[in-house]
């Protein structure tokens, strides 16, 4: 078994009952058995401990999302919503889709002011930017799939919020960075402000949300959507201009859907369908950079890199026009992946100049904003695989914290167009596909994907970053399947992202500057920035051997049984 290791250091004030003294695993290769990777050691170790126990894939999951709510609240949530891609050791494949829903009060124009204006300001910070969690009622729907009880799989997360955690220097420069949201956003003091500047190895205690959790291994979906937890949300909704209402979160119900599949090279990829655009941009994208034979060429090269700019800028002009969700729009997913569209949305490809994003939508001017996301990758020893991506939308989302329950809620009413035209947080623009209706899902970009090689999973691959996740979802099967590239050089290497509108296609710091050059004389629009991503990949070879690694960019850390 290889391990890179970056040891997190036991600080001098630690108590033993508190989690002080954890490893930041970055790579592995094993054979038989379970391999879990996460956006957080402790994360990825809880759901090592459930597999260790008799755990399957799915269990594993779910205790690593709980735990992710504890040791990573800017993303992990209980607050939020996701999407579950599993298939299972006999073949059969599924998804979960507990992304949130917009309350019944919720209407068209709610972000409209007199003078005709999108106030995203109120989409996106505060408690009418909130939709209705999905998370929990996700994790019950999972149950299905588990071995374990309920109790059990949300035990290690209770531990944790119970003794508290040393958190890390990242996650210490975000509690700082958001002080002044916190406070702005919340009447009551909460754990993640304190006087003094967090500092690597403080300890994170979160007795508030230790009891939110308990009240969920006690009575089960209700001590979530129904009880004192749902009295508090509402109440907290009830502190500002907050709609979400005790009926809304009763009948909150995760959906099951049929998931997204396509053969890509030889390989059936599995993904997510609407409300993700993920497994549609996914599918249009591969095929489409498919016409042009990409293993002719080399990674991060002028025309590979071409190529799949030109992809992804005809894939998410449709997300913008198409895509929403599908229980309440015509669901255009078999035409809009179709070999007889794509070609044609092909032919005005060149190699000699960019192809400019008007011929291929309408251009709306548009601000560029960062996001906050988390994925898990996971595989057990008899072969079950998930992919799980999970979302508060921005960081910390509306930047609410439920008083007296202990976390915070999401600010994904600013995933709906909230008014054609206007583009949301992550720059991403649409028009009535994905306008606001009460009970709608709004349209995401979450990604979670595995790919099947001779029937069973080969790579099961996702990552946080709004809009960038399906490029980042893309280039990573490109890099695999078509430059046979390692999985640690997939994951690490630096990557690119196009979406269209804005014109300008974005590269990370570290992306080869004479390409970027060679595409500005074709006359790409270009920026910098410094990061796209945080992908966890796992790679099963034909032999049985599993390569797990956890991305660089961030404290992403795999965990084995």
């Amino acid at each position: 078994m290889k391990k890179i290791i970056i040891p997190i250091i036991l600080f001098s004030h630690s108590v033993s009952a508190q989690y002080t003294d954890f490893n930041i695993v970055k790579e592995v290769k094993v054979k038989n058995k379970g391999v879990i990777v996460s956006a957080h050691p402790l994360a990825s170790e809880a759901g090592a401990k459930i597999l260790k126990i008799g755990g399957n894939a799915y269990d594993a999951v779910v205790a690593t999302q709980y735990a992710l709510a504890v040791v990573y609240p800017q993303a992990g949530n209980i607050g939020g919503g996701g999407f579950l891609v599993g298939v299972k050791n006999n073949g059969e494949k599924f998804t979960l889709d507990y992304r949130e829903t917009a309350p019944q009060k919720a209407t068209h124009d709610m972000y409209i002011e007199k003078n005709g204006k999108a106030n995203t300001d109120l989409s996106q910070n505060g408690r009418l930017a909130i939709g209705v969690p999905g998370s929990i009622a996700g994790f019950f729907a999972t149950l299905k799939y588990c071995k374990l009880p309920m109790d059990q799989l949300i035990q290690p997360a209770i531990d944790l919020a119970e003794k508290g955690f040393a958190i890390t220097e990242q996650e210490a420069d975000l509690l700082n960075a958001s002080k002044e949201y916190f406070q702005k956003h919340n009447q009551s003091s909460s754990v993640f402000v304190k006087n003094t500047p967090w500092k690597a190895g403080d300890i994170l205690v979160q007795k508030e949300l230790a009891e939110t959790l308990k009240l969920i291994q006690k009575q089960g979906l209700k001590g979530f959507y129904e009880g004192k937890t749902a009295e508090l949300l509402v109440s907290e909704m009830k502190k500002g201009n907050g709609i979400i209402t005790l009926e809304d979160l009763k009948n909150y119900k995760v959906a099951e859907r049929k998931a997204l599949e396509f053969n890509y090279k030889g390989n059936n990829v599995v993904s997510m369908p609407l409300p993700s655009s993920g497994g549609i941009l996914l599918a249009q994208m591969l095929k489409m950079a498919g016409y042009e034979n990409l293993e002719k060429y080399q990674q991060n090269s002028i025309k590979a890199v071409q190529i799949m700019i030109e992809a992804e800028r005809r894939a998410f002009a449709d997300r913008a026009e198409y895509m929403g969700d599908p229980d309440f729009i015509n669901d255009k997913t078999s035409y809009l992946i179709s070999d007889e569209y794509l070609k044609n949305r092909w032919k005005s490809f060149s190699f000699s100049k960019a192809t400019p994003s008007s011929e291929v939508g309408k251009i709306i001017k548009q601000p560029k904003e960062s996001t906050e996301t988390t994925h898990i990758s996971v595989i057990d020893k008899d072969g079950n695989a998930a992919a799980v991506t999970t979302t508060l939308n921005g960081l910390y989302g509306s930047k609410v914290v439920v008083s007296g329950a202990g976390f915070f809620l999401n600010n994904e009413m600013d995933d709906f167009s909230i008014k054609p035209g206007v583009p949301n947080m992550f720059g991403a623009i649409g028009g009535e596909a994905n306008s606001i209706q009460p009970n709608k899902r709004m349209l995401s970009s979450m990604t979670p994907t595995i790919v099947l090689k001779n029937g069973k999973p080969y790579m099961v691959v996702g990552t946080p970053g709004g809009t960038t996740i399906p490029t980042s979802v893309y280039q990573s099967i490109v890099d695999i399947i078509d430059f046979k590239l390692n999985t640690n050089i997939t994951v690490n290497s630096p990557k690119f992202h196009h979406q269209w509108l804005p014109e300008s296609v974005a590269f990370e710091k570290d992306f080869p500057e004479t390409t970027i050059q060679s595409l500005e004389k074709l006359g790409y629009k270009t920026e910098k920035w410094n990061q796209i991503g945080r992908t966890e990949m796992i790679l099963i070879d034909d032999n049985g051997n599993i390569h797990a690694v956890a991305d660089g960019r961030g404290d992403d850390s795999v965990a084995v049984e």
